[in-house]
């Protein structure tokens, strides 16, 4: 008997051992990040399941590395060699919707999508909402702390967390969190594990705080002749108090990208577009449209009405598998403050050209959260990963994170510790010892080995 057999007599068919099945939980959606060939894929149906595979696996002493759906872009979710792989997205029950409390109880491998159109039926919804959020996991939205196109006024993933049910390291089912609208008893275990990518325990159950369906969307989109001046309407917009529900920017790259890959009439001759939308009154988009067209756009569109704000929409969530045409992406996630988000489009604009690689700029202007994709040739991977540096030292520089949504993973975890510094490095390391003192769960993510 070894480890897959003893696996397989507690669980069945739910392990899976076939090379051609394993190669496919291989990694993410991170390109260029390394990835191991696991032992065994496990996809779990409740939280007893898990417990048994954490100690199973523990027993051997082998790694456990949790996913989703592997839409990430971080190489947080990659297999190692000879790892367990726990795959939870069998585990996809919707357990409560609370209209009066407003919130819900679901499994993690429930999609971010399906919450949204459920818990709709009740007059409520979950706002944050990722790129992938057709495709990806709560899991590992929450496991991420991924954001969305909505959190320059909604807030990203880890305002919704209530609490968590989390099997750690030693099998053990720790509960966090409470569903009152208040409480501070404690320390915020909760807020620990959000965004801890699977290295501290495995979430196998999420309580979401809800809210009321907000009002009609209007959008707009203006079109700028620099991303600089974009990045300048954006300044504009959050100083003089607006609060728009979305305010996105595409740059040239991207538009072409988007246009080759589905037509829709995109200005691929501007050098960047910046798309806005309200949810409250009309004089508010007004407002913004004003200071865009004061900021140097030489086109405003507003929309008419809310299809056609989402017509509008439509094209920001095609920008990445847009993108993808082109080859294979290194994407940045820097975010800094907006104040600053013009220094670091020109600074991306510089980078791109002292090292002649491609790099198309995306992202959540009204949050200073953008993501550059690098697109990588043959030939180019050494300029493209000094450029990936360069863009992450700019960010640091400007007061910025290396990571405003996508997490760290294996991309970003040397960067995470400059960010940190020695002292926040070993207060990482000491929660990770406490937690997890064989370094079983998810290792090497996140952050450098002591």
């Amino acid at each position: 008997m070894g480890l897959t057999d003893d696996l397989a007599a507690a669980l069945g068919d739910r392990v899976l051992t076939d090379p051609d099945v394993l190669e496919t939980y291989r990694r993410d959606e991170a390109d260029l990040c390394p990835a191991g060939v696991p032992l065994a894929v496990v996809r779990p149906r409740s939280t007893a399941d898990v417990v048994q595979v954490v100690r199973i696996a523990g027993g051997y002493g082998v790694p456990i590395v949790p996913q989703g759906a592997r839409t990430g872009l971080a190489g947080g979710a990659n297999a190692l060699d000879g790892c367990v792989v726990l795959s939870m997205t069998a585990m996809t029950d919707i357990l409560e919707i609370d209209p009066v409390n407003r919130l819900a109880v679901v499994q993690p491998g429930v999609v971010n999508s399906a919450i949204s159109a459920a818990v709709a039926e009740h007059g409520l919804t979950y706002p944050p909402d990722p790129g992938s959020w057709e495709s990806s996991t709560i899991g590992g939205n929450v496991s991420t702390d991924a954001g969305g196109m909505c959190c320059v006024k909604y807030g990203v993933t880890s305002r919704y967390v209530l609490g968590l049910e989390v099997v750690l390291a030693d099998g053990e089912v720790l509960r966090t969190g409470r569903r009152t609208a208040k409480g501070v008893a404690g320390y915020d275990l909760t807020k620990l594990f959000v965004g801890s990518e699977g290295t501290l325990g495995v979430i196998t159950e999420i309580t979401l705080g809800l809210r009321p369906v907000p009002g009609v969307s209007r959008g707009l989109a203006a079109i700028f002749p620099t991303t600089a001046a974009a990045g300048a309407a954006v300044t504009s917009i959050v100083a003089g108090g607006h609060t728009p529900s979305l305010l996105e920017l595409l740059d040239r790259t991207h538009l072409a990208a988007i246009e080759a890959y589905r037509p829709q009439g995109l200005p691929t001759d501007a050098a960047a577009l910046l798309l806005a939308a309200v949810d409250t009154a009309d004089h508010e988009l007004e407002g913004i449209a004003a200071l865009c067209r004061a900021a140097g756009a030489t086109e405003v569109h507003v929309a008419t009405d809310e299809a056609e704000t989402v017509g509008l929409l439509a094209a920001r969530r095609l920008a990445h598998p847009a993108m993808e045409r082109l080859g294979k992406l290194i994407i940045d996630d820097v975010a800094v403050p907006v104040s600053r988000l013009a220094e670091l489009l020109d600074g991306i604009d510089r980078i791109a050209a002292e090292h002649a690689v491609t790099i198309g700029v995306v992202g959540h202007a009204g949050d200073g959260n953008m993501h550059p994709n690098i697109v990588v040739t043959e030939d180019n991977v050494p300029a493209c990963q000094a450029a990936f540096d360069e863009i992450m030292a700019l960010g640091l520089a400007l007061g910025g994170t290396c990571s405003g949504e996508h997490g760290v993973g294996l991309l970003k975890r040397d960067w995470l510790a400059r960010e940190l510094g020695p002292v926040g490095v070993r207060v990482h390391h000491a929660i990770k010892a406490a937690l997890d003192p064989r370094g079983l769960l998810n290792p090497g993510k996140v952050i450098p080995a002591p």
